[in-house]
């Protein structure tokens, strides 16, 4: 039986670069930071949430061929490989401080849907950010 999720990978072109923006700008905290060789595992995490890490992975050698790589590199800048899904307490306060630590590349400004208020952005790299601050659950109309 499966517990819980330990590891999320996310594709990146640059790992420092990935690591300052998910730091400094998103304002995660650097989960583990380890070299094996010419190999980096660096991950972040929501801080106070140790138990879930996100892997900043880059594409090439060990993991993938030249040509691999090549494709790998040319989907993330398409934002085509998936993305991130965080939650917040305040959408718009978060969104004023996103822009105020020099986040630009916002897809939609916090909007109020039926389940919560959520904006979107793209890492660096293309990849799809969505953040959430989550409304109360619709109830049934009674009959």
């Amino acid at each position: 039986m499966i517990t819980r999720l330990n590891v999320a990978t996310i594709y990146v072109l640059d790992k420092d670069e990935a690591l300052d923006f998910y730091v400094n700008k998103l304002g995660l905290e650097k989960g583990t930071d380890v070299r094996q060789g010419d190999y980096r595992w660096l991950t972040v995490r929501v801080p106070g949430q140790p138990d879930t890490e996100i892997a900043l992975e880059q594409p090439g050698s060990p993991l993938h061929d030249p040509a691999t790589t090549s494709q790998i590199r040319e989907l993330i800048t398409k934002g085509a490989l998936g993305g991130l899904v965080f939650v917040t307490d305040d959408a718009r306060d978060l969104y004023q401080k996103l822009k105020e630590r020099g986040v630009t590349d916002f897809t939609q400004e916090p909007t109020e849907h039926f389940y919560g208020t959520d904006m979107g952005l793209r890492d660096p790299f293309g990849n799809p950010i969505r953040i959430l601050q989550q409304g109360k659950a619709p109830q049934k109309a009674s009959a």
